[in-house]
């Protein structure tokens, strides 16, 4: 039976995988099939396949983020509300029950920040509500990290946005030493281009990983035999939403 394209399918409301179904990652005989009329229409539908499954990843992780956000972060938020009107009342001569109250809600107040801390680690809501921009400018700025990020207004998707996003923000929490120079996003018709300066090797591996499976290229960066660990320029094109 052959199977819809992606965009379709989100529409019918296809169920979503599981967050913590195994996914394969592409070698390089697992490249996005080409969109020609040569291609043979099996080829096509397991890469469309693999694609609609990927994205209904993404959206699953941005339901649950916002459940997380709009749920059990909100309620935890009002119970540390009423504890703090709480405490205000307590008579002046009951300074233990006031300890005891302001202990909860310090409490109320750690689990929150873990809660929150999760949730980023699912899908962080400053790249839901913001964008890609915003949420890379975020990244770089929380570590520190000297890389320029150049971005609009434009918005691209939850999955092409969030494949990004977490690629790069493995790549610079795990080796500082080889950080880019800069990240510019754009969008070219119906694809998120990401072009990367000063990239290493390493870095185009995570974006691959990320990128192939929702149909996307990545190109560079260029590794000259003189310099095994070299960096260049990486170009990522991912179909977006």
């Amino acid at each position: 039976m052959r199977l819809e394209p992606a965009a379709r399918a989100d529409r019918e409301g296809a169920p979503c995988p599981a967050l913590d179904e195994p996914v394969a990652h592409p070698g390089p005989a697992d490249r996005p099939f080409p969109t020609n009329s040569n291609a043979a229409p099996a080829a096509r539908d397991v890469h469309a396949a693999r694609r609609h499954r990927e994205l209904q990843q993404w959206h699953a992780r941005l339901r649950l983020e916002r459940q997380l956000h709009d749920g059990a972060a909100l309620r935890i938020s009002a119970l540390a509300l009423q504890l703090g009107l709480f405490q205000h009342r307590v008579p002046p001569g009951e300074p233990e029950l006031r300890d005891a109250v302001g202990t909860l809600q310090d409490e109320l107040a750690t689990a929150l920040q873990e809660l929150r801390d999760v949730a980023a680690k699912i899908y962080p809501p400053l790249l839901d509500q913001a964008g890609l921009g915003p949420a890379l400018r975020n990244l770089v700025e929380r570590l520190d990290a000297p890389v320029r990020v150049t971005a609009g207004p434009e918005r691209f998707g939850a999955a092409a946005e969030g494949a990004v996003y977490f690629a790069l923000a493995d790549a610079l929490g795990v080796d500082a030493g080889a950080l880019p120079d800069e990240v510019r996003v754009t969008r070219e018709s119906d694809h998120l281009v990401v072009v990367v300066s000063g990239a290493g090797v390493g870095l185009g591996e995570l974006i691959r990983d990320r990128a192939f499976p929702l149909g996307g290229s990545v190109t560079g960066p260029d590794v000259r035999a003189a310099e095994p660990h070299g960096v260049g320029t990486i170009v990522v094109r991912i179909p977006c939403e």
